[in-house]
């Protein structure tokens, strides 16, 4: 019984754990993060963009590699805000799957962003000829960033995940055994005061006092 309960205390944990700590949020916010292709769209528009401002607006070299890593954590938030609705085993698909829809939303905004010529590469404007070099570079930075990311992030949350579980299960499993169940010691105690009788030996008496 022991036993038992202790499983279930850690069973209990581990759905805890799983669940981690919910945060109120707006419904449509809501809807949109557990959507790979909105939640894709909307961070290829603002990343885009983010780096047509830094590109052509930044004049040092330095701060505009300061302003790429925040585009590029920016990335990486959203990739998270998404794959945070799902369970470890999805994100297995779902990463790449974000990554790509991501680029290949990322390089419909760069075709707009040439076509008003306000699409930087280099020290000029890009083109439509460099498009397909640019789109490919980018598709697979993308996939290869994020997957990368999202498997170290995997490890890092079932580490922390077993680590407390081991912690609490031990936590709790002492504390069960200690404290049993309600009525368990009476129960053991009766039980331990009881003799045991041979049901066929009280059978024989009985016969033999019916005899009598």
């Amino acid at each position: 019984m022991r036993d038992f309960i202790a499983s279930q205390n850690s069973e209990r944990l581990r759905q805890r754990l799983t669940g981690a700590v919910r945060i109120r949020e707006p419904q449509a916010f809501s809807r949109l993060a557990r959507s790979l292709l909105e939640m894709a769209l909307v961070t290829a528009i603002i990343a885009r963009l983010y780096r047509m401002l830094v590109l052509s607006r930044t004049a040092s070299s330095m701060s505009a590699a300061l302003a790429l890593a925040i585009g590029a954590l920016f990335l990486l938030l959203m990739a998270v805000l998404h794959l945070s609705r799902f369970p470890l085993r999805d994100w297995l698909w779902r990463a790449p799957a974000f990554a790509a829809a991501e680029g290949a939303f990322e390089m419909v905004a760069s075709l707009v962003l040439i076509a008003l010529s306000r699409e930087p590469l280099g020290t000029g404007a890009a083109h439509f000829g460099d498009w397909p070099g640019m789109a490919i570079s980018t598709i697979v930075w993308r996939v290869l960033t994020i997957s990368i990311f999202a498997a170290i992030l995997a490890l890092i949350v079932k580490w922390v995940r077993y680590t407390i579980l081991r912690k609490e299960h031990a936590a709790w499993s002492e504390g069960t055994v200690r404290a049993g169940i309600p009525g368990e010691a009476l129960m053991e105690r009766r039980a331990s005061r009881t003799p045991h009788t041979d049901p066929l030996l009280f059978e024989e008496r009985r016969q033999h006092n019916k005899r009598g």
